[in-house]
């Protein structure tokens, strides 16, 4: 039996009136489906139905039983918390859907993976490890800054990397009006004009590398994730997903989201 009903279909919840229910972006990101950001996204563009009526706001809280749609596919129940460790390769895009109609990560995984969606994005031409997950509000949480998980890459990049260029990398630096925090990094080895670096992270902004490393003189021609917090691309060959197991997910996240 559902609880009452609003005028767009949904159940109310315990948030409102003390029925049974939650938000209907929180259920589609519990679900696999995107994060919330993305849900409301999505129901903005009118492609989410709620009980076979197109929903026109993401203000609104639905049961176990209310039939939710997006693009004509039905979502599914919540399903226990899971977390791939996958290798991207260079020349996808790391979207559900490219305008441009570029290939995307989520076209070319495994055909054995259930719904997923990334934690974070790799652009276009770079390359490496990429957590994916069935649970988008794990997703969005191990995106946060406060979460403080470390990225770390290992970068190709043409030009000269200097003491006073890694010191000031170190410092952070602010480029085109944006506050780039501090960054690791460590020269590994001169190949011709170009050098091998290594960089820690923990923010990730949008290409944060590539503007850093380009405000100092430098032009990037490969980039590498080789980790994400605890997690490391290790021997993964191209295109591989890896399931990570439920302690080791424990063990990271204690418990929170399993």
């Amino acid at each position: 039996m559902t609880g009452p009903k609003q005028k767009d279909g949904g159940s109310k919840s315990p948030d409102d009136d003390g029925a049974k229910g939650e938000r209907i972006a929180k259920r589609m990101a519990r679900a696999g489906v995107c994060s919330r950001r993305d849900a409301e996204r999505l129901i903005a563009e009118g492609r989410v139905k709620l009980n076979g009526k197109v929903l026109e706001s993401p203000a609104m809280n639905v049961s176990e039983f209310d039939k939710i749609e997006v693009d004509g596919i039905r979502v599914g129940k919540k399903e226990p918390t899971r977390l791939w460790r996958y290798h991207k390769p260079r020349g996808l895009v790391t979207s559900h859907r490219d305008e441009s109609g570029r290939a995307t990560v989520f076209e070319h995984l495994p055909e054995n993976l259930p719904r997923v969606v990334s934690v974070g994005r790799l652009d276009l031409n770079s390359e490496g490890l990429l957590l994916l997950t069935n649970n988008g509000e794990l997703a969005r949480h191990l995106e946060l800054p406060s979460t403080a998980w470390t990225r770390k890459y290992r970068v190709r990049a043409f030009g000269e990397m200097t003491p006073d260029k890694i010191e000031t990398l170190k410092k952070g630096v602010r480029v085109e009006g944006i506050q780039y925090g501090p960054i690791e990094v460590a020269l590994e080895r001169e190949q011709g004009d170009n050098v091998w670096i290594s960089m820690i992270l923990t923010e990730g902004k949008n290409r944060e590398i590539r503007k850093v490393l380009e405000f100092l003189g430098l032009t990037v021609n490969r980039l590498i994730r080789t980790s994400y917090g605890p997690f490391h691309l290790g021997k993964l060959l191209e295109g591989e997903a890896e399931e990570i197991g439920r302690k080791a997910i424990s063990e990271s996240l204690g418990g929170k989201f399993l």
